[in-house]
């Protein structure tokens, strides 16, 4: 009788522990709560429990979501390792993950091969630099902007550090303070870069960040962005030459209320002496071509020069 409370208690404690951990154990836990290896292969001999990476076991159910896959890496890779790279950084939510792969780095020198996993050994990799989120190791944000500048081009790293304002995790200035610390981390030249000063610009998607490359190329100086005019946060100002743009994504602008608030802004700015121009998803993302040309005729007419007559469509 005694053996079968005991055995009880044990499986009491195993699925209080799996709940904490998105409904997976690892061998080494199950041994600590004094399952015997015996008592393992019979729990997955009957389906209780399901393999999921050598060591490693899914409670009660094999197909779980990401999380549980996430926790599991860690839980295979042993003390030390947490979500790094594309998998921290979708963690965080600021950047994909790529297909099939999770990316894990751990605090000591290993070469450890597992299918679906890319363990870095870090030894360097300092305590302070791992955080415990949703019950999973994680890279901190700012080490994992460091790692994803090693691994994305501008375009995507500019999102990654937009995305990771825009859910108050860590702002572009603050940011840049924080890199003193990584001196010498790889990744770090290339965010210095894209957050200098006079090159980088705070967007709130990828949408307005194609858009500024396109003001760009229309001989528009760096806008303003964020900013308040006449009572409204704009997309794009450029106050020397009384110029508004703003720029509607997929997600927004869709409904008659909206729509409203959209006419209101632009009549508020237009009788206080503003050009407004507003572009949509489709016109910034397949037609950039006219989109620039529209700017650069705008801005020559507002700066007194000549602009040139458009030619008509057949």
């Amino acid at each position: 009788m005694g053996d079968r409370k005991s055995d009880a208690e044990k499986s009491r404690r195993a699925w209080r522990l799996a709940e904490g951990q998105h409904g997976v154990v690892a061998r080494w836990q199950l041994l600590e709560l004094g399952f015997t290896e015996k008592a393992v292969k019979h729990r997955l001999a009957n389906g209780r429990l399901h393999p999921m990476w050598r060591g490693v076991y899914a409670v009660g159910w094999p197909h779980l979501p990401r999380k549980a896959r996430w926790m599991a890496a860690t839980l295979v890779c042993g003390p030390g390792a947490a979500l790094s790279h594309r998998s921290a950084a979708a963690s965080w939510r600021i950047a994909g993950e790529l297909e099939g792969q999770i990316d894990l780095s751990v605090r000591r020198r290993c070469e450890l091969r597992h299918p679906g996993i890319y363990a870095r050994g870090r030894p360097t990799l300092a305590a302070a630099d791992v955080v415990v989120r949703d019950g999973i190791p994680v890279t901190r944000v700012v080490l994992t902007l460091v790692d994803l500048a090693t691994e994305l081009d501008d375009g995507p790293l500019e999102r990654a550090v937009n995305e990771a304002d825009k859910r108050n995790l860590i702002n572009p200035e603050e940011l840049r303070v924080a890199l003193d610390d990584y001196a010498g981390v790889p990744g770090v030249k290339q965010l210095r870069t894209l957050l200098d000063r006079h090159t980088f610009r705070l967007s709130d998607s990828g949408l307005e960040v194609r858009f500024r490359r396109l003001a760009q190329r229309a001989g528009l100086p760096p806008p303003r962005t964020k900013e308040r005019v006449n009572g409204f946060e704009v997309d794009f100002a450029w106050p020397e030459l009384g110029l508004v743009v703003e720029t509607d994504g997929l997600r927004y602008h869709r409904t008659a209320a909206a729509q409203a608030r959209d006419n209101l802004r632009d009549q508020t700015h237009t009788a206080a002496g503003l050009t407004t121009l507003r572009f949509s998803h489709h016109e910034v993302m397949h037609e950039p071509a006219r989109v620039e040309a529209v700017l650069r005729r705008t801005a020559a007419r507002l700066r007194g020069e000549p602009v040139a007559t458009p030619p008509r469509r057949v």
